[in-house]
């Protein structure tokens, strides 16, 4: 895909639905007792393949495009798969599915793309196997594809070494069949999606600070789910609204939940002219309508516990560094070198490739931003993250820039183009 420099932007845009929850909303619908109803679900390949996974374990799912129906089996009622469990690209459906696989009455294998099967599978394999689940992989790398055959666990308390929503997830849908308590700690308090949903589909949950702690379920009840959009994807659209001359966009029911709003205390932090309308309670999940206008933007540190918060809007916050005044420093971000591709190489070769003034470091980058950018040919590693992050580059760059790759937006956005073409100012 070619893009060149556009004049700005206007107008409003609702998002698709977070990616996070809509993951839940199928593993728990199945789960639960009764028919759950899920309205705004993100039709994304990732999370088509959380709904072709658990019809192969015998859920009857119905996805008409904008509701999809899910009959649950009871948190017991799931049957062994016939064919294998492919989860394509979604590092979400691996993880999380696993929990709740460790502890069936079958044994299951789980296979993906070439991205899955380089993407760290240890992080849920030890505090799985400490539970007393029969999990390895395939090929002795720790990686996809994973063979579970499952146990009966029992309760832990782990000390998590990372922030990671998906590994405390994990150790958290386990929790929900193993002998006695289950908590998970974590070094930061990471996306508390499961959480919330776990409390709406009558989990006994609860959170003290950076602890998670659930008991074991007879059953869960099923819900009527509406999915707020996904802040990472509003994320591409901040950036442009902010960096792109004579713009302002709205971007409408933004899911604000606040271990996810990092970008949007990033934008303040850096000047930007950014107004936050809270509108509503979905799933306990706050939103909002999120407006920005093109801003004079300075450099900021980025680093610590807001890390979690903003992990996979680094890379659009990249791109944003490097159309404001001065230095910016992302920092405490070594878990972009295990998402869909290696996000700080990726993103500063990329840059650099456009003319930025930037550098990797071990666990960020350091961007001084101020230079123009021009355009060059964008290798997205079929990472839809990076692709988006560069096509707002692109409008904002000198000459053409074609992303290689550019399709793969259809894992968490597939209209994203289009959308951002309504918003193109003639």
């Amino acid at each position: 895909m070619k893009i060149k420099r556009v004049k700005g932007f206007s107008g409003e845009v609702t998002v698709p639905g977070d990616k996070s929850i809509s993951h839940r909303s199928i593993m728990l619908g199945s789960l639960a007792k009764g028919t759950t109803e899920v309205y705004g679900f993100l039709q994304g390949a990732d999370c088509l393949s959380s709904i072709d996974c658990f019809r192969k374990m015998g859920v009857e799912i119905e996805n008409n495009g904008s509701v999809v129906t899910i009959k649950g089996r009871g948190l017991r009622g799931l049957v062994a798969p016939k064919d294998t469990l492919d989860v394509g690209n979604s590092g979400t459906t691996t993880r999380l599915m696993s929990g709740i696989l460790a502890a069936q009455n079958f044994t299951s294998k789980i296979i993906g793309d070439a991205s899955i099967q380089k993407r760290p599978m240890k992080r849920i394999m030890t505090p799985l196997s400490m539970m007393g689940a029969d999990i390895e992989s395939e090929l002795g790398n720790d990686c996809a594809p994973l063979i579970i055959k499952g146990q009966a666990l029992k309760g832990i308390n782990y000390d998590s070494p990372v922030a990671s929503a998906q590994v405390k997830s994990a150790v958290l849908f386990a929790g929900l069949y193993a002998e006695g308590e289950t908590s998970v700690t974590e070094p930061a308090v990471s996306r508390n999606h499961t959480e919330l949903m776990f409390e709406e589909f009558g989990v006994d949950i609860k959170c003290e600070g950076k602890t998670s702690i659930v008991k074991p379920s007879d059953e869960l009840f099923a819900k009527k789910v509406i999915v707020p959009g996904d802040i990472s994807s509003a994320a591409y659209f901040i950036v442009a609204g902010l960096i792109t001359p004579d713009s302002c966009i709205t971007i409408k029911n933004v899911g604000i939940n606040p271990t996810r709003d990092g970008i949007i205390r990033v934008c303040r932090a850096m000047g930007a002219d950014i107004i936050v309308e809270e509108s509503s309670n979905q799933v306990g999940e706050p939103t909002a309508d999120i407006t920005v206008k093109t801003s004079e933007l300075k450099g900021c540190v980025i680093g610590g516990d807001i890390i979690p918060t903003l992990i996979d809007e680094i890379p659009a916050i990249a791109i944003l560094a490097c159309f404001a005044a001065g230095k910016t420093v992302i920092k405490d971000a070594q878990e972009l070198k295990v998402k869909e591709s290696n996000r700080i190489d990726v993103m500063v070769d990329n840059l650099k490739a456009m003319g930025a003034d930037i550098e990797a470091t071990e666990d960020g980058m350091i961007i001084r931003g101020g230079k123009e950018l021009h355009g060059a040919i964008i290798d997205s590693k079929l990472d839809h993250r990076i692709a988006m992050s560069f096509a707002v580059a692109a409008m904002n760059a000198r000459g053409e820039t074609e992303i290689v790759g550019a399709e793969c937006v259809d894992i968490s956005y597939p209209k994203f183009y289009q959308d951002m073409n309504k918003l193109i100012k003639l």
